[in-house]
C-alpha cells in the first residue's frame, strides 16, 4: 500500500468510528499532534495512548466526515488538506451544543516508517 492509499484507508476508518481498521494503519511508535489556533490540545505517543484518545473522541460526534482536498508528497511525508464536518453528541465548553454541526477546514501531515503512519500532525 502506497503512503495515500494508506491515508486513504486511515481517513475512511476515521469517518466509519472503525478504530481497529485506523490502528491497523499505525506504526506502533506513533506520535500524534492535535494543533488548534497554533496550541497543542491533544498529544499522544504510542498505539495505545493513541486508541485510548480515539475511544474518547469518538463519543464527542453522533456522525464525522474528513474529505481530502489536496494532498501533497514527498518522500517521506504526506500533507493533506482536509474539510471536516460532525454532529456534536455532547455540549462543549465553547458553547457548542449537542445535534450543532461542526464545520473546519484543516491540514494533516502524515510521516511514515515500515509501510505504516508513524506520526499525525493534524491542524485546525
Amino acid at each position: 500500500m502506497n503512503h495515500s492509499q494508506l491515508i486513504e484507508r486511515y481517513i475512511e476508518a476515521y469517518n466509519a468510528f472503525d478504530i481497529d481498521t485506523m490502528i491497523s494503519t499505525l506504526h506502533p511508535n506513533i506520535t500524534f499532534q492535535n494543533i488548534s489556533n497554533g496550541e497543542v490540545n491533544a498529544e499522544t505517543h504510542g498505539i495505545e495512548a493513541f486508541r485510548t484518545l480515539a475511544e474518547q473522541s469518538k463519543g464527542l460526534f453522533t456522525s464525522r466526515k474528513q474529505t481530502i482536498t489536496h494532498i501533497e508528497t514527498n518522500e517521506d511525508q504526506t500533507r493533506i488538506d482536509v474539510a471536516f464536518e460532525a454532529i456534536l453528541a455532547i455540549d462543549l465548553p465553547n458553547g457548542l451544543k449537542a445535534g450543532e454541526t461542526l464545520k473546519l477546514q484543516g491540514r494533516s501531515e502524515f510521516t511514515f516508517c515500515d509501510g505504516k503512519i508513524i506520526s499525525i500532525i493534524d491542524r485546525a
